[in-house]
């Protein structure tokens, strides 16, 4: 290699290496190009740099909002465009939307989705923990089954007070279907410390296909059903979807032969 092109390539390899341990993925992959555009465009120093500064941050948000979803642990993503809100009138529209916005999250106000089985609850949850991962929050899904055998199986490893600290670091935890599943007196006690844990330090948003009259035989306790409901119901926005199931007039569909 003569001392020429050694002395062009130098900079090139310097500025590759120093975006790489600053950490500028973005920068890093489009410096080149848009210097030519810029050069094209005969814009100045200060505003290549803007708009290497933009498209780093814009990438960084991205790559950000990503890992949010990611660590959410959704089993599908779902967003509130692909809902059908006409054919779920008792739905209300307008506190859907107004919850979309996450402003319940920073005043750690809890979400209630109740009615029948096949009408949406959980779509609506997944499209409302969906826009908290976009707008930067942090949130876990899980369903109540499944969180009640982590806190058993932490229990009986010694980590519940690790699990618990983790569970705590989610602004929104959304336990889907709760009434599926009967509950242990032990699964339904540390479901109640989990969920009280939360009170007022995070927003919880919990969907269920029973009526709070009916909690008390998957919880087992009147007790504990009316101590947990204390809490949940304190700060909280109920959304009632009682209908006919999406899935069973899908299903009706199908079976209709065309005329």
């Amino acid at each position: 290699m003569s001392e020429t092109a050694a002395t062009i390539e130098t900079p090139q390899l310097l500025l590759d290496h120093h975006l790489k341990a600053l950490r500028l993925p973005t920068m890093l992959r489009e410096y080149d190009h848009v210097a030519r555009q810029c050069a094209a465009e005969d814009l100045d120093y200060p505003r290549y740099l803007l708009r290497m500064a933009e498209l780093e941050l814009l990438d960084r948000e991205r790559r950000a909002t990503e890992r949010r979803i990611r660590q959410a642990k959704f089993p599908i993503t779902k967003s509130l465009d692909s809902f059908d809100f006409l054919a779920m009138p008792t739905l209300n529209k307008a506190m859907v939307l107004e919850l979309a916005r996450c402003e319940f999250l920073t005043r750690r106000e809890n979400v209630l989705l109740l009615g029948n089985s096949g009408t949406g609850k959980t779509h609506i949850a997944l499209a409302l923990g969906l826009a908290a991962c976009q707008q930067g929050h942090r949130v876990r899904f899980t369903t109540a089954a499944a969180l009640v055998h982590e806190l058993i199986e932490a229990r009986d490893e010694r980590k519940l007070l690790r699990f618990q600290k983790q569970i705590a670091g989610y602004e929104l935890l959304i336990v889907d279907e709760l009434g599926f599943v009967p509950l242990s007196k032990t699964g339904a006690e540390l479901l109640f410390e989990m969920l009280s844990q939360r009170y007022e330090r995070g927003s919880t948003m919990l969907t269920s296909n029973l009526p709070f009259a009916e909690w008390t035989e998957v919880l087992g306790s009147e007790r504990l059903t009316g101590a947990l409901l204390d809490r949940l119901t304190h700060h909280v926005h109920i959304l009632e979807m009682n209908g006919d199931s999406f899935r069973l007039k899908q299903s009706r569909r199908k079976r209709t032969p065309n005329s």
